[in-house]
């Protein structure tokens, strides 16, 4: 059949067939050699798709991802075979992050619809040329921001644009936990599982020899695999704030930070860190990264905090809460000179009445994360072919301003950036870092 045929059937059987099993198998899961397991395991709770491909490096995580699914899919090891598997229409990419934007134009080419982990691409390159393979392929893209899905932010959301808090002039995001003394520990170089694995498990990025703390979950500590904390947990909240204050891209970055902490481990990416992005309309966005003490970074301990005239919401996972501002009726300073601005007359001043414009506001949310509400989104657009809520653009925009923002760190500038064109202009040198040599014979698509 034609694509357009074919996805027509899958789309009457998905509708009218009373179970999963008439239905025509469209999906496959390709996790690379970390796969998220959380991601195949959310796909699964929803019964009108089925996994009929895997695909990863090591026999004992396609063991397990052929286990979870509820069929006989088949097993690959090489995701270019998978991807020219015709019973495949959908793939899930949830490898490291050096490796999203090779396979995502490749399974866009190939008429895949594709949801791909975050944060979206490892450079600002990378995700540009995602972003127009997609346009290009028309192709159902929904990048793993999940919170863009969870209810309850959704609620948040439309109150503060309806002007719940005021006018917003601040949003204070933060990572904080302890990892002093030893952190990830120092593995020595050794030989790897195998050298072919190695080298695939590499990809584009620069031969190095193998170390244990550069693969599984510990590759995020390392800049050939990855931005760190603020690409891994500061997308979502860039993206977030993005999202509840309709904002586009930063105008200008800038940061600091380092190994500061005297962790004992053999990471590359700061343990503390500060980042500051100016937004139109006047907002000033700001990430915090504290892993040698884990103190809250404010008084609700939350990951994310909106400072508006009216009052302040406070999240943390998918719960938030308003607390109202107490707002004087009088102008500023005191009456004639008096009081302590003046030093011959310090008594008197404004005092007027201080009272709360707005109420206070709470969400519980829900206890666990609500992947199944973003992986519904992606299955559900993809019979509709409408944009998911965190298509490939919105991921984009988000990844790229956490990029930036790691640019600023490296460069130790302050950075002016053009959004439209995607450069820096106030400092040429910064504009090095928007893509990388990939290692032969990898080429971008």
């Amino acid at each position: 059949m034609s694509d357009l045929n074919r996805r027509g059937f899958v789309k009457t059987l998905l509708v009218t067939a009373a179970g999963a099993s008439r239905i025509k198998p469209w999906r496959a899961l390709v996790p690379g050699l970390v796969p998220d397991s959380e991601n195949s395991g959310t796909v699964l709770e929803h019964g009108d798709q089925q996994t009929v491909a895997v695909c990863d490096l090591r026999e004992d995580y396609l063991d397990l991802a052929v286990k979870k699914s509820r069929g006989t899919p088949r097993r690959y090891k090489e995701y270019k075979q998978l991807l020219d598997d015709k019973d495949v229409d959908a793939v899930v990419i949830a490898t490291p992050d050096h490796w999203h934007a090779i396979m995502f134009v490749d399974a866009c080419h190939a008429g895949k619809d594709v949801y791909v982990e975050k944060p979206l691409s490892l450079t600002v390159s990378e995700g540009r040329r995602m972003v127009q393979v997609a346009e290009e392929t028309k192709r159902v893209t929904q990048v793993g921001t999940n919170r863009r899905s969870w209810k309850s932010y959704a609620e948040a959301a439309a109150f503060i644009q309806s002007g719940g808090l005021g006018k917003v002039s601040m949003a204070r995001t933060f990572s904080i936990r302890n990892e002093w003394p030893l952190g990830l520990g120092m593995p020595k170089n050794g030989p790897p599982p195998t050298d072919s694995e190695w080298d695939h498990w590499l990809g584009p990025a620069p031969y190095v020899p193998y170390n244990s703390n550069r693969e599984y979950y510990n590759f995020r500590w390392f800049y050939n695999y990855s931005g760190g904390q603020l690409t891994n947990f500061g997308v979502h909240f860039v993206d977030i704030v993005r999202w509840f204050l309709d904002l586009g891209v930063p105008k200008s970055v800038t940061a600091m930070g380092g190994r500061y902490a005297d962790i004992k481990d053999n990471r590359e990416i700061p343990d503390t860190l500060q980042v500051m992005w100016e937004f139109d309309p006047s907002v000033l966005v700001t990430f915090t990264q504290s892993n040698g003490n884990g103190a809250p970074g404010d008084l609700k301990d939350s990951e994310m905090e909106f400072r508006g005239t009216k009052g302040t919401m406070y999240i943390r996972n998918s719960s938030w809460e308003v607390v109202p501002e107490k707002i004087n009726d009088t102008v500023a300073g005191y009456d004639g000179g008096a009081g302590y601005a003046n030093p011959t007359n310090r008594a008197g001043g404004r005092r007027g009445t201080k009272k709360a414009l707005i109420e206070p506001r709470a969400s519980k949310g829900t206890a666990a994360s609500d992947t199944e509400s973003h992986t519904r989104n992606f299955l559900d657009c993809i019979k509709s072919r409408a944009k998911c809520r965190a298509d490939i653009l919105i991921g984009h925009m988000s990844t790229s301003s956490t990029l930036i923002g790691n640019i600023a760190h490296k460069t130790r500038h302050f950075l002016e950036w053009d959004g439209k064109a995607e450069k820096f202009t106030n400092f040429s040198e910064a504009n090095k870092y928007l893509s990388y040599q990939y290692r032969a014979p990898y080429k971008l698509g």
